[in-house]
């Protein structure tokens, strides 16, 4: 990521230039027969792009698999693996990645051969998150790779694997220092991760957060740390603190309690204006705003920041007060357009309900019309709906706005009378009509646009993959809810767990499965260990004492009650313990059923197709080139179904040689794309689902693509490996 992407006969003469006028990054690590991919969406412009052209249109036909790295051979077997999100970097001909437990590894680039493995976890208890890229710096003979696993942001070297001992304590810094000022708050309770790298400006690590989305969430703000040392050198408040610009848009206290407002999704950096630039998600809690009436800023927005010091340039809120978890889901991508008869440096960032925002670089002022309309403010009791909500006029979105009656599936006769008799019990008419108690079927909460991005070629078009999921979401009264129950346990699970295991434990899928009966797959020492450690997108629940997970075990797996009769008067204890009053952790007066996908009753989505897109979007005029299904249910297919698509998590890239690569989908394929018409080119049946974006380069003169098939999403099987393909 060390050049913005440019149009026209501009844009290639940049990257001509580039190509023999490198950066003072790309000079330091390029070499002869060489060609890196050597940041988190290839370039630090997040453009996925690559120059290279040795396999294209014309020999795509011909790649076959070069290597392949076990990465879970090096994991320990105990516990459920974890998938693979990451994607590598590649460095002097050496690949850096992430096996699915977070071990970081060096591999020969060219043949697989592992060089040295690094283990974040070997002196302390684990803690696992996505874990989706890794960031490179240089200077001189000192080579860095700087990664997170955890709360922990680990500087190792990039030759040996062993920890920079000037950097942080012993080569460590504990990413939940500093963002709660709160003595009385114990900070290493905090869930905070990094699941996705930050961006390096100089000695600069600029880099955002994972946190909880409920009561318990620390605040999103986005740091700075020296690259050199780990010492922090700025702070920017996404929450904003008394004094500073935004703090008016919450209560007056917010600060104090209310978390989220993260940037989970990356960022990119234009080292010529010196600025970051990155979006951010919602407020905590998901789907109930009541304790933070106002706008929210900087909640939901696009920022741009001075890079050398943190201060704010710009800020664009692509929705106010948010409701839906409309988290900004995926890095900007920095891309140049012609706009109006003149080139314009512009921030192109996509949303998960399916809208492309095309800002100016330097104003933030949109490039295309967007109204602001009038939206529904019937809410739950205390919440405030933000009465006015945005609507871009151009791109036009690029996945579906509201699930009508239109919408419901016709797959069969069953499946359609099944989903219409749902969707008659549920609100519905408008996309910003806030949760209730009825419930509501809705676009948007997993994508539109997921956290695999997209990819921008030097003529400005934008290659954007979709969701098309319908999303059944139902808000719970707690405190009525709490006047049923009977036990702690179950008071403590309905506090922590039910928002995404739901209030009955069965689950909504395989994302969040049911813990009905998971006594039948986990002993209660699995369970202890899963609550501290976190797995997935699950986070460690390190806020709740050992004591109450203890009690929380014994909830579900059913063995509370016999506890209780024993004298155990902790299971006993009353279940409004929970909720006593506090600034913080926030405990609010409702939560949702789970994050629960709609299907019809053979599991396929309740709506017509498709149900998963690829989409070339042209950028300098907003409209769109192609569109095509992404990926199939081959069971479909066999019975003659027109390609439906599939919902897909990973993200594209685009090449010179005229080719969108990219896996994502549930078949667990990777293709190629013609980049000009979107017909398929080439396709690999993987040996588990490339839930990951893949990456491309060159070693002594020859070009791979490399993706890591690590499987087990929402019940795939297990992979765990990367697969490099190359022409023979």
């Amino acid at each position: 990521m060390n050049y913005t992407t440019t149009l026209g006969s501009i844009g290639l003469l940049y990257l001509l230039f580039a190509a023999v006028h490198p950066t003072r990054d790309e000079a330091s690590i390029d070499q002869p027969g060489h060609s890196n991919w050597p940041n988190y969406g290839g370039n630090k412009a997040g453009n996925r792009y690559s120059p290279l052209n040795q396999i294209n249109l014309s020999n795509v036909k011909n790649l076959k698999v070069a290597w392949t790295y076990d990465a879970a051979a090096n994991d320990s077997k105990t516990g459920r693996q974890p998938e693979i999100q990451c994607q590598p970097i590649v460095m002097n001909g050496i690949l850096y990645g992430t096996t699915p437990k977070l071990k970081l590894f060096a591999v020969e680039a060219s043949t697989g051969k592992q060089r040295w493995l690094f283990d974040p976890f070997k002196d302390r208890q684990a803690r696992f998150n996505p874990n989706r890229g890794i960031m490179y710096w240089e200077d001189g003979n000192d080579k860095r790779i700087l990664y997170s696993a955890g709360p922990t942001l680990f500087a190792i070297n990039a030759l040996t694997g062993e920890p920079v001992a000037q950097f942080g304590k012993n080569g460590e810094v504990d990413l939940r220092e500093g963002l709660i000022a709160d003595p009385k708050i114990d900070i290493k309770k905090l869930s905070v991760s990094a699941t996705s790298p930050g961006t390096i400006y100089n000695d600069l690590l600029i880099i955002g957060s994972a946190v909880s989305e409920y009561g318990d969430a620390a605040p999103g703000h986005v740091r700075a740390f020296d690259v050199r040392t780990g010492a922090m050198r700025w702070i920017f408040h996404t929450v904003p603190q008394p004094g500073e610009t935004g703090y008016e848009t919450w209560p007056k206290d917010a600060y104090k309690k209310i978390g989220g407002a993260n940037n989970w999704a990356g960022m990119v950096l234009d080292e010529k204006r010196g600025m970051v630039y990155f979006g951010t998600g919602s407020p905590a809690v998901d789907f109930y705003g009541g304790s933070r009436a106002g706008q929210n800023l900087y909640s939901d927005c696009i920022l741009a920041l001075n890079a050398e010091t943190g201060k704010l340039k710009w800020y664009y809120q692509t929705v106010q007060h948010d409701l839906w978890d409309r988290d900004l889901p995926c890095q900007p991508n920095l891309v140049t357009v012609k706009h109006n008869g003149r080139m314009v440096d512009a921030v192109a960032q996509s949303t998960k309900d399916g809208l492309i925002y095309v800002l100016d670089r330097d104003t933030g002022e949109s490039l295309f019309p967007v109204e602001e309309r009038a939206v529904p403010t019937s809410g739950l009791p205390g919440e405030q709906p933000w009465p006015k909500q945005k609507f871009p006029l151009k791109p036009a979105p690029f996945s579906r706005q509201l699930f009508t009656e239109a919408d419901i599936t016709d797959r069969t006769p069953e499946a359609h009378a099944f989903v219409k008799e749902r969707f008659q019990k549920t609100r519905s008419g408008n996309k910003f009509m806030p949760p209730s108690l009825e419930g509501t079927l809705l676009f948007g909460i997993g994508g539109g646009a997921e956290w695999g991005g997209n990819a921008a070629d030097p003529d400005g078009i934008l290659y954007q993959n979709a969701n098309e999921m319908v999303w059944d979401l139902k808000m719970m009264d707690m405190a009525a809810r709490t006047a049923e129950l009977k036990t702690k346990g179950n008071a403590l699970y309905q506090a922590n767990c039910a928002a995404c295991h739901g209030i009955d434990r069965k689950g909504s899928g395989q994302a969040y499965p049911s813990l009905v009966d998971v006594g039948n797959r986990l002993s209660g020492q699995d369970i202890q260990a899963i609550l501290k450690s976190g797995r997935g997108r699950m986070p460690s629940f390190e806020h709740i004492s050992d004591q109450d997970r203890s009690t929380l075990v014994r909830f579900l797996l059913n063995t509370e009650a016999k506890a209780s009769e024993t004298g155990d008067h902790h299971s006993a204890a009353a279940p409004t313990a929970v909720a006593e009053k506090s600034e913080f952790p926030y405990i609010p007066p409702y939560i949702n059923n789970g994050y629960t996908r709609f299907f019809d009753p053979d599991g396929y989505p309740a709506v017509k197709p498709p149900w998963g897109t690829l989409n070339a979007i042209n950028l300098n005029t907003g409209e769109y080139l192609w569109r095509v299904p992404l990926g199939e249910f081959p069971e479909l297919t066999k019975k003659g179904v027109p390609l439906t698509g599939t919902e897909n998590y990973g993200g594209p890239i685009v090449t010179a040689g005229g080719l969108v690569f990219i896996a994502a989908t549930y078949d667990e394929r990777i293709r190629a794309f013609d980049r000009k018409t979107g017909k398929v080119v080439w396709e690999y049946q993987l040996p588990a689902g490339g839930f990951a974006t893949p990456i491309t380069y060159q070693v002594d003169g020859k070009q791979y693509i490399v993706i890591a098939a690590g499987g087990v999403k929402n019940g795939h099987k297990p992979g765990g490996s990367y697969i490099a393909f190359a022409l023979p």
